[in-house]
């Protein structure tokens, strides 16, 4: 039997690093975990043991909070252009360099409606997420950026009516309807080289207003006019993925307590849950 070593990849997970710059009206916070994945000519290290092109990954770790002290940044996109590139010039034996980021966001405390220079609180669950894929061929790079767990909800302007229906349908029909999900969006930039906190936050306001303002029939629906609303509204973005589960909110059974549900009284229920997904891209 004959046995190769096929796809094959090695770095180094949850990279904690949290930046401060100490600016003299105010601090600067970012708290950010790092992924590096490297490709390349390693078959002799998987197959014989050999270790003499293999850079460790603590390495990998060291480089992460050397070349932030090195270069400062202001999008966890520009760290990861300065990582992927660095691993590439100073590794040889590395065909592609991917690094992964994940930005966990903070914003600053407020005293009587003024934001504090140094006293900064979690912005919830969401964050901002990033990621680079640098080709030694060609010096080719792809720059992916996004956001997951936004949580919204709109409670009304949402439907879901006119579906099939066999003998294990029990769901009934809707017209007015709590609708809530945990948006996961990742978009690819057309170029490597664009503002992207500025694009960042130009995605995302497409997406919250669409969500709030769009008449919805469907989940499915939403999502796609969300993702077109994001290519019509900034053009660096080529195409863009949404993930959109169904934070189910169900309606209250009333009538054993001889009370009437005016669509107002609902139980929020985690699983099992409905997973709406799709891409979006100019055609």
């Amino acid at each position: 039997m004959s046995v190769i070593l096929a796809e094959n990849n090695y770095g180094k997970q949850a990279v904690r690093l949290v930046t401060v710059r100490r600016r003299p009206a105010a601090h600067e916070l970012q708290d950010v975990t790092v992924a590096i994945r490297l490709q390349g000519d390693y078959t002799a290290a998987f197959q014989e043991g050999d270790n003499g092109g293999v850079l460790p990954t603590d390495t990998m770790k060291n480089t992460v909070y050397a070349l932030a002290a090195e270069h400062p940044f202001d999008d966890v996109e520009d760290l990861g252009l300065r990582l992927t590139g660095h691993v590439l010039r100073e590794n040889p034996r590395v065909t592609r360099a991917t690094v992964e980021l994940t930005e966990h966001l903070w914003e600053r405390i407020e005293n009587d409606g003024t934001p504090h220079p140094h006293a900064f609180r979690r912005a919830g669950g969401e964050q901002r997420t990033a990621l680079v894929v640098r080709d030694r061929a060609g010096e080719a790079v792809r720059v992916q950026a996004g956001l997951q767990d936004l949580v919204v909800m709109k409670t009304a302007r949402s439907a879901f009516a006119g579906f099939p229906r066999d003998r294990y349908t029990t769901l009934k029909e809707t017209t007015d309807r709590l609708l809530a999900t945990a948006v996961r969006a990742t978009w690819w930039y057309t170029v490597p080289a664009v503002p992207f906190g500025a694009r960042w936050h130009d995605v995302r306001r497409h997406l919250l207003a669409t969500f709030a303002d769009h008449d919805s029939l469907s989940v499915q629906q939403t999502l796609y006019a969300m993702g077109a609303a994001v290519l019509e509204g900034v053009p660096d973005v080529e195409e863009i993925h949404l993930s959109m589960p169904n934070k189910h909110h169900i309606p209250v059974d009333l009538t054993p307590f001889g009370l009437e549900n005016r669509n107002e009284i609902f139980v929020a229920t985690a699983e099992p849950y409905g997973l709406i997904e799709a891409t979006v891209r100019r055609g």
